[in-house]
């Protein structure tokens, strides 16, 4: 098991924001965290990336207790990706070279550069390695910021809305990569996400939040239009579209 969360609680001063939240990630799988805003999906995935402690409940990485581990060890088995990626004056590639720090001891070494070079040239970054992120688009800086993240050799990427602000171009690479890259390398991925569409097509597994605790989990075909109504408010069909669910609002 990649990853399990067990009775996981949070709150911000004595608002509850999460309750008694429980599942489990295998690998090569990708998990999608649903549900409308504001009901904790960014919190919990910091939560797992120990940026937020929680008031209770334990989150194991391979069997390590991650609000015990040193930061640096939590960099090295998990990579998280914000909804925005900070800009600097930094080239791309200086920028993905920054996700090595975790590995690096003294210096940077030609095991890092190749390993960078490589990310590049496995998301068709190349092109970019010498442009400065200030200077990309929305679409061409979230690419940057999950190759960043793998260069951390993680075990689990974290992705908080990753498609959030993109053209539906940009939007299937991103997810297009991400499965590549679970299925491929051994990685495990779970992102929060809005567009259920999008969810259905490229993840193999959903959770989905309500008022702060897990309304429903799944595969995709113990999902029901039923759910999907309980948590957003809009009465839904799911039909299948070249073996794709579709879900498609019938107000």
């Amino acid at each position: 098991m990649i990853l399990e969360v067990n009775g996981v609680e949070f709150q911000y001063r004595s608002k509850e924001v999460l309750r008694d939240i429980k599942f489990h990630l295998k690998k090569n799988e990708i998990l999608a965290i649903l549900g409308p805003n504001g009901v904790g999906k960014t919190t919990l995935l910091k939560c797992m990336n120990a940026i937020l402690k929680p008031k209770s409940g334990t989150i194991l990485i391979e069997d390590q207790d991650v609000l015990k581990l040193e930061q640096i060890e939590i960099a090295r088995r998990l990579g998280y990706v914000p909804q925005r990626c900070e800009c600097a004056r930094l080239t791309a590639f200086d920028a993905i070279l920054l996700g090595r720090m975790p590995h690096i001891k003294w210096k940077i070494t030609t095991e890092d550069v190749m390993l960078v070079e490589a990310i590049l040239k496995k998301l068709h970054l190349e092109e970019f390695a010498l442009r400065y992120i200030d200077e990309l688009s929305g679409g061409e800086l979230q690419k940057i910021g999950i190759a960043r993240a793998l260069a951390q050799n993680p075990r689990l990427l974290l992705l908080d809305e990753p498609t959030s602000s993109l053209d539906l171009k940009n939007q299937i690479d991103i997810l297009e990569i991400v499965r590549e890259i679970v299925k491929r390398d051994n990685v495990s991925a779970i992102m929060t996400m809005h567009d259920l569409n999008m969810a259905f097509r490229y993840s193999d597994k959903f959770l989905f939040l309500k008022n702060g605790a897990i309304f429903a989990a799944g595969s995709i075909g113990e999902i029901t239009p039923g759910i999907i109504e309980e948590v957003y408010g809009v009465p839904v069909t799911i039909q299948n579209y070249m073996d794709i669910a579709v879900v498609i609002p019938t107000l």
